[in-house]
């Protein structure tokens, strides 16, 4: 029996979701609490990975049972047993054809910017503070460029392993509330720091540094160097995942 299960994180404490020899991550302490409440220790496999210090809103992952679960009990046991900045919301029995990464038809991130130069000990830690003016409203435009099936070699880190780096973005938003600028886009799927290097860009829009209406141009160009540099990871947020069935 195959088992969706969604959880929730804070990752500053984190190296990223994946599991790693020498650092900890949040793959190993979901682990550790499920082999606490079924007495094994299953496989999982994530949905996406995130970086170190990265969170998610929505994180999905599935494993194998050779039973039944009771999944209200499974899901009481895991938010006893895991640390407070990891929460588990909801578990789910899937067909066993299921991929919490392949199934996935569209992931939405989420990046906020606390645009102020005061500290506010509520968003350091999960948000990047940025204390010069950003229009957002010049933000929002330019990020209509993102729109579509690009080539996005311009906006991956050098390096990444990604051999086909086409996506099709089916939305990218900024928006404003109050000191807090948030940028949202949704894809089929992301490059290696792709969102954050989106961000960069944009940014680098309201400093007068790129022009918006050359973000176009910028992806036609397929050069890194082009592109803005790459947002810190404390602002970013794996928002929702979509699955055929739930996509809007």
């Amino acid at each position: 029996m195959r088992y969706l299960l969604t959880v929730s994180y804070i990752g500053t404490a984190y190296h990223g979701w994946q599991v790693q020899k020498n650092a900890n991550s949040v793959q190993s302490e979901v682990q550790n609490a499920l082999e606490k409440v079924l007495g094994c220790r299953p496989a999982l496999s994530g949905c996406s990975r995130t970086d170190s210090g990265v969170h998610a809103r929505k994180y999905c992952c599935h494993f194998d049972s050779e039973n039944p679960i009771n999944t209200e009990k499974v899901i009481a046991g895991l938010n006893y047993f895991l640390p407070e900045d990891i929460g588990a919301l909801a578990l789910r029995e899937v067909d066993g054809g299921f991929h919490a990464r392949y199934s996935c038809k569209a992931k939405e991130y989420e990046y906020i910017i606390y645009n102020s130069y005061r500290r506010d000990p509520f968003l350091e830690g999960r948000s990047c503070r940025y204390p010069h003016a950003l229009d957002e409203n010049l933000m929002n435009r330019a990020a209509k460029a993102f729109l579509g099936t690009h080539d996005f070699s311009s906006f991956c880190s050098a390096g990444a392993k990604e051999g086909d780096k086409v996506r099709t973005v089916k939305s990218a938003a900024v928006e404003r509330k109050g000191d807090v600028v948030i940028f949202r886009v949704r894809a089929d799927g992301f490059l290696y720091n792709m969102v954050r290097i989106m961000v960069g860009t944009l940014i680098r829009v309201c400093e007068g540094k790129i022009k918006a209406d050359k973000i176009g141009d910028i992806i036609s160009a397929k050069d890194r160097s082009l592109a803005g540099p790459t947002a810190p990871a404390v602002g970013l947020y794996l928002k929702d995942i979509f699955y055929e069935e739930e996509e809007k």
